[in-house]
């Protein structure tokens, strides 16, 4: 397929080719993904303006591998911070802010049980802080600064500081699949002090993948030698996930749950129904696993000037 030939001539060109076959089994992978607006170069500076995530997951080992209904089981471990502010990083109006000046700073792990009929189901907790704590007015200046970007304002409206303990779930099952293309279907729900929602959708995609027990779309590349051999000796395909997502509850628009708000504090009501569309490209070989993905998301807030869209790149390295 030609959008093969043409991304298998970038990632050559970066040196990440796919002759570092995935053959060999790497139990560990380290690495991040940094989340900005400004990777699609519209001038744009709003709403969910950064993110930045560091990971580290280990294959943990399958007990009676012949018989048992896992292929795969990842221990994660995870810390972060988000940055959200209005239409602009400059609001110094309170009356002119369309979505609160925000931070979420936490650390987390979780649980992945993939399934030989691929299925997994991903368990998680986050801990941290949502608030003038999570420094993300710090995080916003500095960066600012350090580009010679514009001046902030607004940050002393922010949402104020609130403990946040968060319970995480995912499950994904294989629907479909022909040679080059599958579809799976893919929910998720969140329970906590911050976040409580849910989400249904799917995951087209087309390229060479493997299986969800051993795939970047279910973060599970990290692996111990299996008796299942791949699909691929290096996983290059193109995906789209949509999503439809119902929230409860969102710290980062609302406040802390149960907190006093505070006198400059400016909060609002989410809207109950999101639409995301995330559009992507992943590869993983027998070192590097990179995923690069645009998400196309709905207004959050009835108030909101405009939907929102982001940019997305992870870069992970497996070991030993």
């Amino acid at each position: 397929m030609k959008f093969k030939a043409l991304i298998a001539t970038a990632l050559l060109g970066l040196g990440f080719s796919p002759l570092f076959a995935q053959t060999n089994a790497h139990a560990h992978e380290a690495g991040l993904q940094s989340d900005n607006d400004s990777f699609l170069a519209q001038g744009i500076d709003r709403y969910y303006t950064n993110g930045l995530f560091l990971f580290y997951r280990q294959a943990l080992t399958v007990q009676n591998p012949e018989t048992s209904k896992l292929a795969n089981k990842v221990l994660g471990i995870e810390a972060g911070q988000k940055m959200f502010n209005p239409y602009s990083g400059y609001v110094p109006d309170p009356a002119r802010v369309d979505r609160p000046f925000a931070g979420y700073l936490y650390a987390g792990a979780n649980l992945n049980l993939l399934y030989k009929n691929e299925s997994n189901l991903k368990l998680g907790v986050q801990t941290g802080v949502i608030g003038p704590a999570a420094l993300g007015e710090e995080a916003q200046k500095l960066m600012h600064k350090t580009f010679g970007f514009y001046e902030l304002a607004g940050w002393n409206t922010q949402i104020q500081n609130s403990f946040q303990l968060n319970l995480l779930a995912q499950y994904n099952k294989l629907l479909a699949r022909a040679s080059w293309i599958d579809l799976s279907g893919s929910t998720y729900g969140n329970l906590g002090t911050g976040f409580t929602g849910a989400g249904v959708g799917a995951i087209v995609r087309a390229g060479n993948f493997n299986q969800l027990f051993n795939s970047v779309s279910t973060q599970s590349t990290a692996t111990r030698n299996s008796s299942i051999a791949p699909l691929h000796s290096y996983e290059l395909f193109a995906y789209y996930k949509p999503l439809f997502n119902y929230v409860g509850y969102d710290a980062t628009i609302q406040g802390g749950l149960g907190s006093d708000k505070h006198p400059q504090e400016i909060t609002f009501s989410p809207n109950r129904t999101l639409f995301t569309h995330e559009i992507g490209v992943a590869y993983a070989g027998k070192r590097w696993v990179l995923n690069g993905a645009v998400t196309i998301s709905g207004k959050q807030i009835n108030s909101m000037v405009h939907a929102h869209q982001w940019g997305s790149v992870t870069l992970l390295y497996r070991f030993n």
